[in-house]
Formats: C-alpha cells, sequence, structure tokens
C-alpha cells in the first residue's frame, strides 16, 4: 500500500472526527472543533496518512512545549482507519511525529490505554518506556492509562521534520 503522510488541512477534522467515533466511542471522541482548535495553535502540528487515492486513512498530531533550552514534545493522538489496523499506517505517523519532535530535542511524552497492547508495542519498540501510571485518565469509561516517554533524541538535522507532502511505500 502507498501511504502519503502530509499537513493537515482544516478540511480534514470532518473526517478525523468521523474516525474518533469509530476508534474512541466509549472515551468522549474529539469533534470537529476540536481539531480546528488544535489546527489553530502555532505549537501544534497535526498531520494525516492518505492512501492512493487521497483519502484520509490516519491523523496525529503533537504539541511542540517548553523553550529553545529547554525542549520537550507531546504526543495528542494517533489514529488509524480501524478497517486498516496493524498494516503500519500508526507507525508511519508516529514516524514523522518523531522526527518533527526531533527537530528540537528533548524528551517525548504520551499517555495510552494500559489494555492497549498494540498500541503500546508499538511505542516501546520506538524507544518510549513507561513512566507512570494514570488512574481514571480517559473520560467517561474511567479507564486508566500509561504516561510513556521517549529520552531526548539527537541526529536530527533542522530540517528533519515531516515535509510537505511525503510518500511511503509499504
Amino acid at each position: 500500500m502507498t501511504i502519503r503522510i502530509e499537513p493537515m488541512r482544516p478540511a480534514d477534522a470532518v473526517r478525523c472526527a468521523e474516525l474518533e467515533q469509530l476508534l474512541f466511542p466509549e472515551d468522549d471522541p474529539w469533534h470537529e472543533v476540536s481539531f480546528l482548535s488544535e489546527l489553530a495553535a502555532s505549537h501544534n502540528r497535526y498531520i494525516t496518512a492518505r492512501d492512493a487515492d487521497g483519502r484520509m486513512i490516519g491523523y496525529a498530531g503533537i504539541a511542540l512545549l517548553g523553550t529553545d533550552d529547554q525542549p520537550e514534545a507531546e504526543i495528542h493522538t494517533i489514529g488509524v482507519d480501524p478497517e486498516l489496523h496493524r498494516g503500519g499506517v500508526g507507525t508511519e505517523l508516529l514516524r514523522a511525529m518523531l522526527a518533527e519532535a526531533g527537530r528540537r530535542g528533548g524528551p517525548v511524552f504520551l499517555e495510552v490505554r494500559t489494555d492497549n497492547t498494540p498500541a503500546i508495542a508499538m511505542y516501546e519498540k520506538h524507544g518510549f518506556h513507561i513512566i507512570g501510571l494514570r488512574k481514571n485518565y480517559y473520560q467517561p469509561s474511567g479507564a486508566d492509562a500509561y504516561t510513556m516517554r521517549k529520552p531526548a533524541m539527537a541526529g536530527f538535522t533542522q530540517d528533519a521534520g515531516f515535509p510537505e507532502d511525503t510518500e511511503v511505500l509499504s
């Protein structure tokens, strides 16, 4: 499958909200306005994954936080069309988010449901470690979350972030 990774556009918010309803129905899925708000924040970077026909099949977002001297990043979300789970789309979105974070350096944090074994395995494969537990983090379900951290990354150049249109072959 050919996957294109590209910046999220405001028009993508509708499809993101549709995917949220499929992926997170028990945990207050984000609505279109939530994605539009995230896109408007200058410290956030949101991307999409598209198939060969241009259909959005996944999305991801990261906040670039801290200062120039003490940067850090937090992955807000990664979502992939349920029909395409375990096909590498989530991995490509994660890699793009890590490249974006790597431009500034610093650690990267995220939260993940404690029962989301495939996501935890993907994050561990990319250098994340569990550093804490947040009881009842997801609402309204009350599901717990692990806080995970990837140490500061080295070796990225200033232009190592995701380009305007990246094509990934898998």
